[in-house]
């Protein structure tokens, strides 16, 4: 897989994306979560790693160096969204290349497939707007509530408990750890790179109650 052959600035922030070829479904099962999150981890480093080489706990593992800081993520089953900024020089292109290297890789042995994985390469939007990247904390965490009610932004939401309950039970992205609860997977995440937008967990359940309060 080539580098992208974009100028991705050091302290400017990109909005990632992509989603399996054809639409077809990325995570089947609840070990393919987590080895992508896994490879979030992992990816983030100068140095190579291999997940069967290394601890049981990954998470465990010092990194070195990181390439790029991750404010936010999220993994739905045949996409996934990530909101980043580069640390080094190329640090987002070979950040995702060793990511969706790697995933394909594992994806592609467990299944017994052949062929890509993603639909062509990734997806990036910049964020040079301060309102707009405060928006895609709740823009990316929000996306699972389409797996219970798909259409809500047009229809609104129709039982805001219910959804709020959900996206508390949803470990397949960063929601939890800017809810304050103590995980391992926290260690993904690089917060200090991005704005103090959320300083307590209660700003963050604000912004996020707002939002859908807004759509109900």
């Amino acid at each position: 897989m080539s580098l992208r052959k974009v100028n991705f600035v050091k302290g400017e922030y990109y909005h990632l994306y992509n989603r399996g070829n054809s639409k077809q479904i990325i995570f089947q099962d609840d070990f393919d979560y987590q080895y992508f999150v896994k490879l979030l981890y992992i990816s983030n480093s100068l140095v190579q790693f291999k997940i069967k080489n290394s601890p049981k706990n990954i998470f465990l593992v010092n990194n070195g160096e990181q390439i790029v800081s991750i404010g936010a993520y999220c993994l739905m089953p045949n996409h996934f969204h990530i909101l980043i900024t580069p640390i080094e020089e190329n640090g987002i292109s070979k950040f995702m290349q060793k990511l969706t290297t790697g995933y394909s890789m594992y994806y592609n042995i467990k299944y017994k497939r052949s062929g890509s994985l993603f639909e062509g390469k990734f997806k990036s939007q910049y964020v040079g707007d301060d309102r707009y990247l405060k928006y895609l904390f709740s823009y990316i965490h929000l996306n699972p509530v389409k797996l219970i009610q798909k259409y809500w932004k047009e229809t609104g939401i129709k039982d805001k408990i219910k959804i709020l309950n959900f996206l508390r039970k949803y470990k397949y992205s960063s929601y939890l750890d800017y809810l304050g609860k103590e995980r391992e997977e926290k260690i993904v995440l690089k917060k200090g790179s991005f704005p103090d937008y959320f300083p307590v967990k209660e700003k963050f359940q604000k912004e996020i109650l707002e939002w859908i309060s807004y759509n109900q």
